[in-house]
């Protein structure tokens, strides 16, 4: 799944004594050029981007992240912590986090559970982020039973006020039998019962026509992931990349959007990708 290597210890230490030290931790007024007055969306982050941080000290991650201007959070786990003391956190950092990831075998043999942490952490969105290889070994014929209970699991989700969403890697633009895993799930699911969250590099990765995505399922892309891409095809600070992420963003309110998180898999300077993430994401100019 990755181009990059992971982040280098050097700067896993660098980030512990910022963890480790109040007066080192960074604040926007440290971030030239940021105007947050006039967003539209709040900065949004991934929490995958900061999991070996959060893996070493969940409450200061989530401290780093607000200090650095972050507002609204997706998780990507919690790492043995109940979630009403994630949720205390989070309330007082003032912290919003209207998403969460989780993996199929959970919301298929615990979906209760998972909609029950949903609602504790305050999502508005549960997110299946990713199929494993066993899991769409069946090419389309997977993806055909994935539309069923996805559409079943969603309306349990919707009852209880939460809505289920399909986040995107490169498989599920590869042409399969004449079509896609991903127009699959799109044709064969309930447009209510499931949305959508754009990965915008693996789309852009696979060549797909986003602003022609939105245009054909306007309403349906209410989250995005905001990673960029270098032009030997890894990963790159938002921003700093390849795509042009202008004829897309303008495309927002036709996409549905809500909610925007900038990600970034694997870095090798976690502090320059987070920062470069809030000017990157402030520069954004949603339509």
């Amino acid at each position: 799944m990755t181009q990059e290597t992971a982040p280098k210890s050097t700067t896993r230490r660098h980030f512990l004594k910022v963890l480790a030290g109040s007066g080192l931790i960074v604040s926007t007024t440290m971030l030239p050029g940021l105007a947050l007055a006039g967003q539209r969306f709040r900065p949004g982050l991934q929490l995958f981007t900061v999991r070996e941080l959060m893996q070493q000290d969940a409450r200061s991650t989530l401290q780093l992240v607000a200090n650095l201007g972050y507002k609204e959070l997706e998780f990507a786990g919690l790492f043995g912590h109940p979630a009403s003391i994630v949720a205390n956190w989070l309330a007082d950092l003032g912290l919003n986090a209207p998403a969460g990831h989780t993996l199929l075998q959970p919301l298929l043999d615990a979906p209760t559970k998972v909609l029950e942490e949903a609602l504790t952490l305050g999502h508005r969105y549960v997110v299946l982020a990713y199929l494993h290889e066993p899991e769409r070994a069946n090419g389309i014929a997977s993806y055909l039973h994935l539309a069923e209970q996805l559409n079943h699991i969603g309306e349990q989700f919707q009852a209880a006020g939460v809505q289920l969403a399909y986040h995107n890697h490169d498989f599920e633009f590869v042409p399969t039998d004449g079509t896609t895993p991903y127009e699959v799930l799109l044709r064969h699911t309930n447009a209510n019962t499931l949305k959508m969250e754009l990965d915008i590099y693996w789309a852009a990765k696979m060549q797909v026509d986003i602003p022609q995505l939105f245009q054909q399922d306007p309403g349906r892309f209410p989250l995005w992931h905001l990673k960029d891409m270098a032009a030997d095809g890894g990963f790159a600070d938002l921003g700093q990349g390849i795509i042009d992420f202008a004829p897309i963003a303008e495309k927002a309110a036709l996409a549905g959007l809500q909610y925007a998180f900038v990600e970034k898999d694997y870095t090798d300077e976690l502090e320059r990708t987070l920062i470069q993430g809030m000017k990157g994401f402030t520069k954004m100019r949603f339509g």
